[in-house]
């Protein structure tokens, strides 16, 4: 049988590949599949070699590109490796055993130790005191919100210091939305933002005098979000955090953690943050978590968050969550580490191609990331909607449905998604979306394996060809 050992990330080499037959010589052929040596059981044993054909099931813009993005691909997967070590490290240390998938019923009083487990692992592995991850959560909004509400109290000041907060938030705040829903604005919490330079960057020098008395919670959104800018790196946000403290040591830093979990070996709160939320159908839930998000910080603020998204009185105490669900969760947050993986990787091969066709990319081209996100300028509504399209043939979910713009929740603009996922509107599967608004820009994540990326192009390209 012939073996061909694949590693993403090293270099092509000679493959050799054992054949049946005895009465011809070895051949040796170059492949353009990288492995990082000869095939061990080639050496041991003696046996005949069938040349091995390149046949490439990409077209050529993304072949290229490919064979170009494999030592990126080595770096990636030293990355997956040093976080799949911290989860192993942080289900160790709570001692996470098949009883934790258990579940519970009614007001959950009778887990058998899964919710503690978790929390404990997740509290571990991002370096925080404590954590809460329920399936309870319904987005990272909420989860987000849970966080402000935490750290925020009538007359108060919310600074968001990375430029406007992520669309959704703005409700939240008060920025525009229904009026008695309760948002911050509502209950007498003030709001003010740091706009970004004009290079995307924090504006350093402004963010030294941003923190007044009166800024009790200081919002830092780590990824970009509908923006064209960079996201931001664990270093910038640990220099931010200590720029905040320095003018107002009880300033709560809240930190937007959403798109960026194991794209580092480090998050936010082992450098600093007082708090950090995010959802479980995105990095951390290893695409098969069915729902949920956390939020993880210092101990006090945890709790005050806990009691947002129940009751005060009852916090982390209680809620139910079905046996099935809880091993989800377990084993989505083992997975993690290897899915983000895998979408930088997409991400980088999106870069890659697109940047090739004549497209604005950010991140650009083969440079490191800090969250999974891939934005695309395609310039006009039409680009962006059969983008969106081409990509929705190429999901394993609705590949017969055409996606259209319109309104969804908690965005201001007509939005189009493709996300023809498994886990409904999960982004640590293959999906892009964007507002229909200049410059069109398409935001694409997730996907369990490059390949599904470099499938996906193909379509996308004959697309935008046929406009």
């Amino acid at each position: 049988m012939a073996m061909v050992m694949m590693m993403a990330g090293i270099c092509t080499k000679d493959l050799l590949l054992p054949r049946a037959s005895s009465s011809q010589p070895a051949s040796i052929l170059t492949c353009n599949v990288p492995t990082r040596r000869v095939c061990r059981r080639a050496q041991m044993h003696s046996v005949e070699l069938l040349p091995v054909v390149n046949d490439s099931h990409f077209c050529p813009q993304v072949a290229d590109a490919v064979n170009l993005l494999y030592p990126e691909f080595m770096r990636i997967d030293a990355i997956v490796a040093k976080n799949l070590d911290r989860v192993l490290n942080a289900y160790a240390s709570a001692r996470v055993g098949t009883h934790h998938f258990g579940g519970s019923t009614g007001y959950g009083h009778n887990d058998a130790g899964g919710r503690e487990a978790l929390d404990s692992a997740f509290a571990t592995l991002v370096g925080s005191e404590a954590a809460i991850v329920r399936s309870q959560f319904f987005s990272g909004t909420h989860a987000i919100a849970c966080a402000l509400y935490a750290a925020l109290r009538p007359g108060g000041e919310l600074l968001a210091v990375a430029g406007a907060p992520y669309d959704t938030l703005e409700e939240v705040i008060g920025l525009r939305g229904s009026p008695n829903h309760g948002s911050l604005k509502e209950f007498g919490v003030s709001y003010r933002e740091l706009p970004l330079l004009e290079d995307g960057g924090l504006d350093w020098d402004g963010l030294d005098e941003a923190v007044k008395p009166q800024t009790q919670c200081a919002l830092i959104q780590r990824s970009c979000g509908y923006s064209w800018r960079k996201s931001l790196t664990v270093a910038e946000i640990k220099r931010a955090i200590e720029k905040i403290k320095a003018q107002n040591p009880r300033c709560v830093v809240v930190v937007d953690n959403c798109y960026g979990e194991f794209v580092e070996t480090l998050e936010p709160t082992a450098v600093g943050a007082d708090l950090m939320a995010g959802s479980l159908i995105k990095n951390p839930g290893g695409t098969i978590a069915p729902s949920g998000g956390y939020v993880a910080g210092k101990a006090e603020w945890v709790e005050s968050a806990a009691a947002r998204l129940c009751a005060p009185g009852i916090g982390m105490e209680a809620g139910a969550t079905s046996g099935d669900v809880m091993r989800l969760l377990f084993q989505g947050l083992f997975l993690g580490p290897q899915m983000v993986g895998e979408s930088i990787k997409g991400g980088l091969l999106v870069a890659e191609v697109m940047a090739a066709e004549g497209y604005k990319v950010q991140p650009p081209p083969r440079v490191q990331r800090h969250d999974i996100i891939q934005a695309v300028q395609l310039g006009t509504r039409e680009r962006l909607l059969a983008f969106c399209a081409a990509v929705q043939k190429c999901c394993p979910v609705g590949a017969y449905i055409r996606p259209v713009a319109g309104a969804s929740a908690g965005y201001e603009s007509e939005v189009v998604f493709a996300d023809g996922t498994f886990v409904d509107g999960s982004t640590s599967e293959l999906s892009c979306d964007g507002p229909l608004r200049e410059p069109y820009v398409v935001f694409c994540q997730g996907g369990t394996h490059w390949t599904h990326w470099a499938l996906a192009l193909e379509s996308v390209l004959e697309a935008l060809s046929k406009l």
